[in-house]
C-alpha cells in the first residue's frame, strides 16, 4: 500500500520537532550526520550498485561504483573537511561611519529545518547522497522520494536507512507519480528535484501552495562546439566517453553537435573510432550500460524513425555487427545522426540516450546563433585552441554551467556551483554554493551605544540637521 501525503506529513512534524529542540545546529552533530553517511556507502557500495544493474536490466559494476558510490563519498569527505568553514559568519562593510563608531554587521548561516530531496533514476544514490551532504552539512534534516524506476534501489534505501539514521534525521519513501506529487505538496523547508524539465514544472506547481523555495536540477539539450582549431581525434574520444557513459542518460550529456562544415566526416569517423575503442562488443560487454526500461528504449527508436523519415542519415555504430534485434534486453549502440532539422524529435527534445546528432556550420557565429535561438541548456562544450574563439563562445552563450575541451566535468568540480538557468533549472548546489542553498543567510546588525538616529538627523522633529542629511545625497 502507497505512502499517504498524512503519513510523510506526520514524518515531516517529527523530523521539524526535532531540528527545532537541537537548534543550534553544532558542527559536530552536523559532521556526525556526514560520517554516518559515508560509513552507509562503505558498508553497502556493493549491494547499491548491484541493486542499480537489476533496474538497469545491466549497469556496468565500475561505473556505478565509481559515478555513484566513490563519488558520493568524495562529496561528502570534501563537505566535512570545508565545513568549520562555511559555518562561520560573515563579516560584511557598513556605510561611513557606522563601522568607526562600533556598529558591526554579519551574515550568519542557519540551517533551515527540513529539506525534501526528490532523486531521479538515473543516478539514484549520487543524486540523492550528494543533495543530502549539502542539506545535512546546513544542519538540516532530509526526507527523500526515491524514483519509481529504480525499485530495487529505492527498497535498498528503505532498508539500509534506519541502521544510520533516526526517522527524525533521515526519512525515504517510495511510489509512483501521486506519491511523488503528494511529497512535492508537503511544507518542506526547502525542495530539491532532479529529473525532467515537464516533471519540474509540476513540482513548481506543488510547491507553490506552501511557498515552499524550490531548487530545480533539470536537463534540456546540451550542446557541444567543435571548433576549427580543435584536436578532433582528442575532441571525439571525449565526447564518445561522456555521450556512452551510462548509455547517455546523464542530465549534462552531450545532446548535439555543432562542427565545421569541412570537418563534419573527420568527426563521424572519430566517433565511430573512439566508440570502438572503448566498447569493441555492446550486448555482453560488463562495461557497457543498458537503457533504463523498454518504454525509455522505444522512446528513442521513435527518434530514430523520424529522423529517418524527415531525411537524416542515421548511423549505427555497432563495432561487432551484434543483432540487437535478437536481444530480449535493453540495451542500443550509439546512432549518429547526420543533417537533422529542427522539425525532427532528435532536435526537440532531450535525447537522455545513445542518440547523437550532428548539425555544421560554416561560421562559429552561426553555432553560437542556433544555440541561443532555443532554450538555455544546462551544459554547454567547446572544443578548440582559439582563444578568443573559446571567449566569444562562452561571452555569447548562456548556459548552467560549461567545459572547454571536454564534457560533462564542470559537474565533478565539488566548487563549482552545479545548476541551470531558464527551462533548464534554478538554483544551484554542490560545495559551498550548495551550504548556502540549503541555508537561511540570516543579516544580524548590531547597533552602537550611541544614538545613530539622532545623529543622522532621523529622529523627530525634523530640522537643520535632517535638511543637511538629506542635500549631501543629493550632491555628487
Amino acid at each position: 500500500m502507497a505512502v499517504t501525503q498524512d503519513q510523510m506529513l506526520a514524518v515531516l512534524n517529527a523530523q521539524r520537532a526535532a531540528f527545532t529542540a537541537e537548534l543550534p545546529v553544532p558542527a559536530s552533530a552536523r559532521k556526525d550526520r556526514l560520517k554516518r553517511s559515508i560509513a552507509l556507502l562503505v558498508d553497502h557500495g556493493e549491494a547499491f550498485a548491484k541493486a542499480m544493474s537489476e533496474d538497469f536490466g545491466h549497469r556496468s559494476h565500475e561505473q556505478s561504483m565509481m559515478t555513484d558510490i566513490v563519488a558520493s563519498i568524495r562529496t561528502i569527505k570534501h563537505t566535512i573537511k570545508q565545513l568549520d568553514k562555511w559555518m562561520q559568519p560573515e563579516r560584511r562593510k557598513l556605510d561611513f561611519p557606522l563601522g568607526l563608531l562600533g556598529a558591526k554587521a554579519i551574515v550568519e548561516y542557519q540551517p533551515k529545518g527540513v529539506v525534501g530531496v526528490i532523486s531521479p533514476w538515473n543516478f539514484p544514490v549520487q543524486l540523492t547522497m550528494g543533495p543530502i551532504a549539502g542539506a545535512f552539512a546546513a544542519g538540516n534534516r532530509v526526507m527523500v522520494k526515491s524514483s519509481e524506476y529504480t525499485p530495487t534501489v529505492a527498497a535498498l534505501f528503505e532498508e539500509v536507512v534506519p541502521k544510520y539514521f533516526a526517522d527524525e534525521e533521515a526519512a525515504f519513501f517510495s511510489g509512483g507519480p501521486d506519491v511523488g506529487q503528494a511529497f512535492a505538496g508537503l511544507p518542506f523547508d526547502h525542495l530539491i528535484f532532479t529529473g525532467a524539465t515537464g516533471i519540474g514544472k509540476h513540482i513548481l506547481h506543488a510547491a507553490a501552495d506552501n511557498l515552499t523555495p524550490v531548487t530545480l536540477e533539470l536537463g534540456g539539450k546540451s550542446p557541444t562546439i567543435i571548433g576549427r582549431s580543435a584536436n578532433v581525434e582528442s575532441a571525439t574520444q571525449r565526447i564518445a566517453l561522456g555521450k556512452m557513459l551510462n548509455a547517455g542518460q546523464i542530465c549534462l550529456a552531450p545532446d548535439y553537435l555543432m562542427v565545421p562544415k569541412d570537418k563534419e566526416n573527420e568527426v563521424v569517423t572519430g566517433m565511430t573510432k573512439a566508440v570502438s575503442v572503448m566498447y569493441p562488443t555492446l550486448l555482453d560487454n560488463p562495461d557497457y550500460t543498458s537503457v533504463i526500461n523498454a518504454r525509455h528504449r522505444d522512446r528513442l527508436k521513435g527518434y530514430l524513425d523520424d529522423a529517418r523519415e524527415k531525411g537524416a542519415e542515421v548511423i549505427e555504430v555497432n563495432p561487432a555487427n551484434e543483432d540487437f534485434s535478437a536481444s530480449n534486453g535493453n540495451k542500443m549502440p550509439l546512432y549518429i545522426v547526420r543533417n537533422p532539422t529542427d522539425d525532427m524529435k532528435v532536435m526537440q527534445e532531450e535525447i537522455f540516450g545513445p542518440v547523437l546528432p550532428i548539425k555544421t556550420y560554416e561560421r562559429v557565429e552561426d553555432a553560437i546563433s542556433y544555440v541561443n535561438a532555443h532554450d538555455r541548456p544546462l551544459g554547454l562544450y567547446y572544443f578548440g585552441e582559439d582563444d578568443g574563439e573559446k571567449r566569444t563562445v562562452l561571452d555569447r552563450t548562456i548556459s548552467g554551467g560549461a567545459t572547454v575541451n571536454d564534457v560533462i566535468f564542470h559537474v565533478s568540480m565539488e566548487e563549482l556551483p552545479f545548476g541551470g538557468v531558464g527551462p533548464s533549472g534554478m538554483g544551484a548546489y554542490h560545495g559551498h554554493d550548495g551550504f548556502k542553498t540549503f541555508s537561511h543567510a540570516k543579516s544580524v546588525y548590531h547597533q552602537p551605544k550611541i544614538n545613530i538616529s539622532k545623529i543622522a538627523g532621523f529622529m523627530p522633529p525634523y530640522g537643520k540637521g535632517t535638511k543637511g542629511a538629506i542635500e549631501r545625497d543629493f550632491k555628487n
